[in-house]
């Protein structure tokens, strides 16, 4: 679905009446339209994750532009940085709205010291461009796995990280990376691909999928970067492209040299795998950028599949 810019303010796509997809610019090449928080504004006011803490100045700057003063959430899907980087200066801009997060994220936020030096060590100059986060008040927060709201439903969805949790909002799922990753690069032209890092486990993320698909909703917001209309259809083409995933890239483990698996994979993969067709439309930059996260997703089903080989 062809999302509206906002002729007025930057980086503001209007997705329907009551919902606006914010696009984040960080200072890394290749990653804008990357990047967003979603703003839905009804029955409750709400934004979905906040974007790394570099961003946070534009966030704001955004959301006063759409005339937003007050929130009754602020809704993480999960605690890495360029999801949930800039919670601090954001909760310190709203601090009406409780923050809805995993019991097992809240920690990481309250003192992110640890989230910060393995972000660090994970991710390095990316890591350095998101930025560090500004720790916040525990009394703030709120455990996904108790919030109750008569509008907005959370949902326990480990895969992409365990402490993964989605939201159902009326026609919508706010299904972070849940769903994986989907970009629009040309209307009617949907790339989409897994966002599986280590450690991941191809059970646990089906299981996940196959709770949303149970919502019936009927749009998909996912966090990088766009809405879908046919929510389930998206859901269920994306569960088919991870098990088309693990037998290629298992067939790969069983021949390809280990020092070019990874690459191996990745090129079997752009070659095989029709959800991935568009990455040949994106920018230079951008595919540069793909390549990192692809090769990233690799490396998660690698040691998954690993995993079944050593308790075979």
């Amino acid at each position: 679905m062809t999302l509206e810019k906002n002729k007025k303010i930057p980086g503001a796509y209007r997705a329907s009446d009551n919902l606006v997809l914010i696009g984040l610019e960080p200072p890394i090449r290749g990653f804008d339209d990357f990047m967003g928080v979603w703003l839905y504004r009804g029955e409750v006011d709400f934004i979905v994750d906040t974007g790394p803490s570099s961003t946070a100045p534009q966030l704001i700057r955004t959301l006063e532009s759409l005339g937003v003063s007050r929130l009754d959430y602020i809704l993480l899907t999960h605690i890495h940085l360029d999801h949930a980087g800039g919670i601090g200066e954001i909760a310190e801009r709203f601090p009406e709205a409780p923050v809805v997060c995993h019991k097992d994220g809240i920690p990481h936020l309250v003192d992110s010291v640890r989230l910060w030096e393995g972000t660090l060590k994970t991710l390095g100059a990316i890591g350095e461009a998101y930025g560090p986060v500004k720790n916040v008040e525990e009394s703030r927060f709120v455990r996904a796995e108790s919030f109750r709201s008569d509008f907005v439903d959370a949902v326990a969805t480990p895969g992409h990280s365990a402490h993964h949790v989605s939201f159902v909002a009326g026609d919508f799922l706010f299904a972070g990376e849940a769903g994986g990753v989907y970009l629009e690069v040309e209307p009617e032209m949907g790339y989409l691909r897994p966002a599986t890092p280590p450690r991941f486990f191809l059970e646990t993320s089906v299981k996940s999928i196959d709770a949303l698909i149970s919502k019936k909703p009927r749009k998909i917001c996912y966090g990088h970067f766009g809405m879908c209309d046919d929510a389930v259809g998206m859901l269920e083409r994306h569960r088919r492209q991870l098990f088309a995933w693990k037998e290629i890239i298992e067939e790969e483990m069983a021949s390809s040299p280990r020092k070019n698996f990874v690459q191996d994979c990745q090129n079997v993969l752009l070659q095989k795998d029709k959800n991935l067709e568009p990455f040949f439309a994106l920018s230079a930059e951008k595919q540069e950028r793909e390549r990192g996260f692809l090769s990233n997703s690799i490396r998660g089903f690698a040691g998954y599949l690993q995993g079944l080989a050593d308790n075979s």
